[in-house]
């Protein structure tokens, strides 16, 4: 976990408009919806249970989204209550009169109406059952035990919001993180914060236990796929529960001053479409219902009858309805006579599944990628036709280890080889794979000749170990060269700034006119070779037929456009 500067605190005090524990409790979930935006669409590709629709990543986004824009909404009513104001309402109250009671119930009512879809109504029941619970400890600060019972209530709220709740998922996650704060209360010498706690003290115990909460989810999600056999199938984790951990860790982050603690990326699912029995439904439908002394029971025979996964929950005034049939009009109208019908959201999803398999089929990440610096258009284009993703390191080679990092995250693989193609480049490379979370190689590629060598040894279904082994075997086989001009005169008076200089791998080997220079190399490097690879630099001054006219008889010759600055030639002999 990441450790950072100073962030806000957690209050929980009856009167917002006094204190800023609105704005706080914002600055929280604002970091946890941040964090899971940010993995949003890797959500979505792990969705497989209980339909696999790809959408449980924007269900919980947008319910998150829906708090968020009520937490604004009852700030915005001090800066300016008429405004705040909904049509034919009197501004008579700012939120400096709202109690905490109101303000727990806006964040509960805005969830449950914003929520869409399974995971977005779960989602709203343990942000309802959390909520409930702060509302019942009005004065108290947010610690570990109002953390733990927060949890707690949680937990039965979204258990009970399923009629058959399924081990495996995001219930199981939560529950177990809820457990293992509930045992580390013991050991926690600050269980209970005094009234007069420093906003530090209060971030540092939050961390701490928003910390072991977030250690214990990730433990749960790891063993979902033993508890749930569509997870197994798939090779995937479930979606909901891996999202949780997201945005706990964006959680934690806010709390250690904005620095967001790692969690493991997830392999999208190996199968396209697992078959289980929620697929025999058409359309994931969920509205609201407004009315008076609505009973979530009474309605759930029926429903059960029109399709699957149903899921009421709500009070007496607002129930939020979901469940997957093939004849939502029929869903909605068995409450008509019980209330108004509102935020009516109706997916399809045999078209939501086909979209998702297309999108697995074009975009199922290799096993590993390659990242190469390079410089010049031609040997960039050389990179990527052998599947490398190529990094402009300047005339120089010398990307910063931020530039290579970079590069490697835009990798779609979690293994990556990196070819540095120059000592500068190498000591970046060496450093960037210490500060990525990804498993990184790095092989000992000094020149750009050299690392394209060892390029046509990569194997995208290979991990990096393996296609690093294999590279370093391909360079055991591979000399270098090169002809460039002098950028000085020589201490020893063979040439003059300007003059042409010959390369064997380190050694100068010639100098004086560009072809006696180049013909020197490509002698030297024909022995006992069967390829030369020749790259053509930006400002190299000899035409093609000379080059090619130089090269050795009884050895194959392949010239190509490098487009290198600085260098005229640069060779490499196999």
């Amino acid at each position: 976990m990441t450790d950072g500067a100073r962030g806000p605190s957690i209050e929980a005090p009856p009167d917002p408009g006094s204190d800023p524990s609105l704005l706080r409790f914002r600055a929280v979930l604002e970091a946890g919806l941040a964090a899971l935006e940010a993995r949003r669409a890797e959500v979505n590709e792990l969705n497989v249970f209980p339909v696999p629709d790809g959408d449980t990543g924007d269900n919980m986004v947008l319910t998150l989204r829906a708090v968020l824009d009520e937490l604004d909404r009852l700030a915005g009513a001090s800066a300016d209550p008429v405004a705040s104001a909904g049509p034919g309402e009197a501004a008579t109250q700012t939120v400096e009169q709202v109690g905490r009671d109101q303000i727990v119930a806006s964040v509960a009512r805005a969830a449950l109406l914003g929520a869409r879809g399974t995971s977005g109504v779960i989602l709203s029941q343990l942000i309802r059952g959390a909520a409930e619970e702060l509302a019942s400890r009005p004065g108290e600060l947010v610690d570990p035990v109002l953390i733990s019972a927060a949890l707690a209530r949680a937990v039965d709220q979204a258990y009970g919001s399923v009629r058959d709740p399924v081990e495996g998922t995001i219930l199981t996650v939560v529950r177990e993180m809820g457990v293992q704060v509930a045992s580390d209360l013991a050991r926690f010498r600050d269980a209970r914060l005094p009234p007069d706690a420093s906003a530090e003290v209060q971030n540092a115990v939050i961390a701490a236990v928003v910390e072991r909460a977030l250690e214990a989810g990730e433990s749960s999600v790891r063993r979902g796929p033993d508890l749930l056999p569509a997870l197994r199938e798939a090779g995937v984790v479930d979606a909901g529960g891996y999202a949780l951990t997201v945005m706990l860790a964006g959680i934690l982050g806010e709390l250690r001053g904005g620095a967001v603690a790692l969690v493991e990326h997830q392999a999208i699912a190996r199968v396209t479409r697992p078959q289980h029995s929620s697929s025999t439904y058409r359309y994931c439908t969920s509205f609201a219902v407004t009315g008076r002394d609505l009973e979530p029971r009474q309605f759930a025979p029926a429903l059960e009858r029109l399709g699957d996964s149903v899921l009421i929950v709500g009070d007496p005034t607002t129930l939020k309805v979901h469940v997957h049939t093939d004849d939502p009009d029929a869903a909605t109208a068995m409450f008509t006579a019980h209330g108004a019908i509102s935020h009516l959201d109706i997916n399809d999803m045999r078209a939501q599944m086909e979209r998702r398999d297309e999108r697995l089929g074009a975009a199922q990440p290799p096993v590993c990628d390659a990242v190469a610096v390079a410089s010049g258009a031609g040997m960039k284009s050389l990179f990527e036709s052998l599947g490398v993703r190529a990094l402009d390191g300047g005339a120089a080679l010398a990307p910063t280890s931020l530039d290579v990092l970079a590069a490697i995250h835009a990798c779609r693989a979690e293994q990556v080889v990196v070819l540095p193609n120059s000592p500068r480049a190498a000591a970046a490379a060496r450093r960037a794979a210490e500060l990525s979370d990804k498993a990184v190689s790095v092989v000992p590629s000094l020149s750009p000749q050299a690392g394209l060598a060892a390029a046509v040894a990569l194997d995208p279904t290979s991990g990096a170990e393996p296609n690093a082994a294999a590279m370093r075997a391909a360079l055991e086989h591979v000399r270098t060269g090169a002809v460039a001009p002098a950028r000085l005169d020589d201490a020893a008076g063979r040439f003059r700034a300007g003059d042409a200089v010959g390369y064997v791998e380190e050694e100068i080997v010639a100098w004086g006119k560009p072809r006696e220079a180049l013909r020197e190399v490509l002698e030297q490097l024909a022995l006992d070779a069967e390829l030369i690879t020749c790259l053509r630099g930006a400002e190299a001054p000899l035409d093609d037929g000379t080059v090619q006219a130089l090269a050795h008889g009884d050895v194959e010759f392949e010239l190509s456009d490098g487009g290198q600055p600085g260098h005229w030639w640069l060779l490499s002999a196999e």
